[in-house]
């Protein structure tokens, strides 16, 4: 068993290893259910099998501790060496390669279920979230309000909160579903959404913004034109770039692409029923459901809240729209 751990361990080493390195896409979530299930079979087997076999031997080699010394006492010797009491405690010691998995297990199973059902951890990669969330943003997502999913595959098993406009959601990326995204949803199921001139319209009605203080681009160092939107009741900041056209370019092929209407002043897309159309707070930076198109519900992942963490700007940490 301890070479046959040895191989397992190693295997678990050589895809993190070929993932950190680019040499094949990682899935996180298949690689923790799969260290939970393995670890799981090592601690059935260490509760059932091998921790019953190291106490049945440490009880035989005590029986014939005490048959010893009983034998001796018999004879007067009352004085004897106690390395036969320390190889029992031994025996009954948890060999290696159950302390790598089984003693693992319970860990293991808590980060999985906590994970998979409540709040999972991501880090923000770009900046097409600007400036509601930075590059480099530690970011809580509750896996529960839109309803329990099942791990890896991602099936809905309870119903939860309808997604609302003006949420912030965490999504399997359309075109490859592997990546995670992060934007905003800006249409629900049945919305007509208008983005012309970088002005938004959701069933006929003007998104209002106002104008306020300009921001800066720490990455790029660029002054960007900020207003404050008002998402039919969804209040939250987003980005304009003056000199970004108003059209979108280069919108690839996508399913139901044929209820989008483009145009040099920029499209008009009617949301069909089990989707919705996404868009980023850095509205010219980003590459969101203009581009590529709907986001189905069932690459839904879960509703973004919380920065916990940016090492680089502590005063980051807190609750977000």
């Amino acid at each position: 068993m301890a070479y046959l751990t040895t191989l397992v361990l190693a295997a678990f080493a050589a895809y993190v290893g070929a993932w950190y390195f680019g040499a094949l896409e990682g899935n996180f979530a298949l690689l923790l259910f799969v260290a939970t299930v393995v670890t799981g079979v090592y601690w059935l087997a260490e509760r059932f099998y091998f921790l019953p076999q190291r106490q049945r031997a440490a009880a035989a080699l005590d029986s014939s501790i005490t048959e010893r010394n009983t034998r001796l006492a018999g004879q007067g010797i009352t004085q004897v060496d106690t390395t036969d009491a320390k190889a029992s405690e031994r025996l009954l010691m948890q060999p290696w390669w159950l302390d790598w998995t089984a003693g693992l297990f319970p860990v293991i199973l808590v980060v999985f279920l906590l994970r998979s059902f409540l709040y999972e951890p991501f880090k923000i990669p770009s900046g097409s979230m600007m400036p509601t969330l930075l590059t480099g943003d530690l970011i809580l997502v509750n896996k529960f309000t839109y309803g329990l999913r099942l791990p890896v595959i991602n099936t809905k098993i309870t119903d939860g909160t309808p997604l609302a406009r003006g949420d912030v959601v965490v999504f399997r990326y359309p075109p490859k579903p592997s990546m995670d995204y992060i934007k905003r949803v800006v249409g629900i199921p049945g919305d007509e959404v208008a983005y012309l001139n970088k002005k938004l319209t959701i069933n006929g009605q003007p998104v209002g913004k106002a104008p306020i203080a300009d921001y800066l681009d720490g990455e790029s160092m660029r002054i960007l034109k900020q207003f404050d939107e008002d998402l039919l009741g969804k209040q939250h900041k987003i980005l304009n770039d003056e000199n970004a056209p108003a059209f979108v370019p280069g919108a690839s092929d996508f399913p139901f692409r044929e209820n989008c209407r483009y145009s040099v002043e920029g499209v008009v897309c009617k949301v069909p029923e089990g989707n919705y159309f996404m868009m980023g707070d850095n509205r010219d930076n980003s590459a969101d459901s203009r581009f590529w198109g709907f986001v189905p519900d069932k690459n839904i992942v879960g509703r973004a809240f919380f920065v916990w963490m940016n090492f680089g700007d502590l005063g980051r940490i807190g609750p977000f729209q």
